[in-house]
């Protein structure tokens, strides 16, 4: 069996050729985006945060408030917890 059987060459082709054309358009956008944030950090804008600000907005509002919450757990944690050093002077 060559591995082949039952599969249509022009239908597999036109898969691959639309993956092809989508990934070109992918490229694009990254190129436009890249140009953006570079737009924006020529304005003075920290674009480490922006991306940060774009990545936020991304996520819904319940996620965000989880993210949040343990996020305070967390800090909260570390903030009243003594080293070993520390506690033995």
């Amino acid at each position: 069996m060559d591995g082949t059987a039952g599969i249509s060459g022009d239908r597999l082709r036109s898969f691959v050729e639309r993956i092809e054309r989508i990934e070109e358009e992918i490229k694009g956008l990254n190129e436009d985006k890249k140009d953006i944030y570079a737009e924006a950090k020529g304005d003075g804008f920290d674009v480490k945060i922006l991306r940060e600000v774009v990545r936020l907005r991304r996520q819904d509002d319940k996620e965000r408030d989880e993210r949040d919450a343990l996020l305070d757990v967390y800090l909260h944690a570390i903030e009243t917890a003594r080293p070993l050093a520390q506690a033995a002077e």
